[in-house]
């Protein structure tokens, strides 16, 4: 009687819950990815670009790194720009649809992204060109604000109870892809051509490309989002575009608390793609061949541990991961002065462990705290907590990372993960205080 008790819960668990349409969680799951993913290739082209491109095509009047500097400034500026697009897109959403919304800020965000491909360079324009890289990269980030589908918000009340870390994953499994398909991009450009054609005209493809990428996955999203199933889906779940000021009188603690939880994540994302890529090319002590190809198989070590997050979150529980994850990250924090100054073999390291880590926990960094929320809330305090976690975490880490390094060596690498590590554990512990106390 006990065994058949015990089955009748298990089979429970593996089924949609109560009260939400039989969505197929896979099939979010594919719209999720999608979208995930040509959100992070149009990001990291920019961000890879900010070293590889930028120094000499925007900046050739100051030095490599004051270059590099320059261009992770302007990189930043998405982030900051980010939240007032979701902030105005949900507005947009409220007055004319979700299609309407995701229309327009996809439009804006392939729009900035062609723009940076013809963008004329700084010996052609002057100043200008600066002027229109920040403003594209600015409106990149506006856009990518409102391109905020709910698909991971719905992903995870529609998968089953007892695979909801599993499936939740999938929401984050878009970051190292879109690295992947970037520094894919960029190394075979680097070499079929040759180095003046690179920098004269071959770095632009991957921006074109970034374009025809957001036009796909556009009509990718669509085609999930407006069907009468998701639509029903959305609505039974409360999934709701709530303005902004109502969100952050109502949820404004839960959202900072949500960001701050996933800060360990977010501040090593940057310091293990862009990071190592500006430190090498700045010193010299690799070809940017191999570090590309390197970086290559640490996205791919990234994907599979993103995946893995998800079993390991399904039995320890997503914050219990987090947390272990910060304590890791803070300890590979200590050893990062020794492999990122070391060999090309020990900065190689740094990669592929920093993306081993990476994995597990940006895989489960997101929703830490969605619970807190109340159901109406969950869809826009979800948007808002990525917008700031984000922000805070990863906006400023490549221009911070490399500045403090160069001018006070790499341990500042170290305190600002430590930083990043002790923000996510008193996050949680907060959390875990305020839900005892509730």
């Amino acid at each position: 009687m006990a065994n058949s008790t015990a089955n009748t819960a298990v089979a429970a668990d593996m089924k949609t819950p109560a009260g939400h349409s039989p969505v197929a969680p896979g099939e979010i799951a594919v719209g999720v990815i999608i979208g995930r993913a040509s959100e992070h290739f149009d990001f990291f082209v920019f961000g890879i670009a900010c070293v590889l491109v930028f120094p000499q095509v925007f900046f050739p009047f100051t030095d490599t790194l004051n270059g590099m500097l320059y261009g992770f400034a302007i990189f930043s500026m998405a982030f900051v720009s980010r939240p007032f697009g979701t902030a105005i897109f949900m507005a947009i959403q409220r007055q004319w649809g979700r299609s309407v919304k995701l229309t327009v800020s996809l439009f804006l965000l392939g729009t900035a992204t062609a723009g940076i491909a013809f963008l004329p360079s700084y010996n052609s324009l002057g100043g200008s060109a600066i002027f229109l890289l920040a403003l594209f990269r600015l409106l990149q980030g506006f856009a990518l604000g409102g391109s905020w589908d709910g698909l991971p918000s719905l992903l995870a009340l529609n998968a089953p109870p007892a695979k909801r870390n599993w499936y939740t994953m999938f929401g984050q499994l878009g970051a190292p892809i879109g690295f992947l398909l970037a520094n894919a991009l960029f190394l075979y450009l680097i070499l079929s051509v040759s180095a003046e054609d690179f920098t004269n005209w071959a770095w632009r493809y991957p921006f074109f490309v970034a374009f025809a990428i957001n036009v796909v996955a556009l009509f990718a999203r669509l085609r999930l989002v407006l069907t009468e199933e998701y639509t029903l889906a959305l609505e039974e779940s409360d999934l709701e575009p709530i303005s902004t000021q109502e969100m952050l009188d109502k949820e404004g603690p839960n959202i900072f608390l949500g960001a701050f939880a996933a800060l360990a994540s977010y501040a090593l994302f940057h310091i293990v793609t862009l990071f190592p890529l500006s430190w090498i090319s700045l010193n010299g002590s690799q070809a940017m061949g191999s570090v590309l190809t390197i970086q290559i198989f640490g996205a791919l070590v990234g994907i599979a541990a993103t995946i893995i997050s998800g079993t390991i979150a399904n039995r320890l529980g997503k914050r219990v991961v987090v947390g272990l994850m910060a304590v890791l990250i803070a300890v590979f924090a200590l050893f990062s002065p020794m492999l990122m100054g070391g060999s090309a073999a020990a900065q190689d390291a740094f990669i592929l462990i920093g993306f081993a880590l990476l994995g597990v926990s940006y895989g489960q960094a997101s929703g830490t705290v969605t619970a807190n929320f109340a159901p109406r809330f969950r869809y826009t305090g979800a948007a808002l907590t990525s917008d700031f976690a984000w922000l805070f975490g990863a906006a400023f880490a490549p221009l911070i990372a490399l500045g403090l390094s160069v001018h006070f060596g790499l341990s500042a690498v170290s305190w600002y993960l430590i930083s990043g590590a002790l923000c996510t554990l008193l996050a949680l512990y907060i959390n875990r205080r305020l839900e005892a106390a509730a």
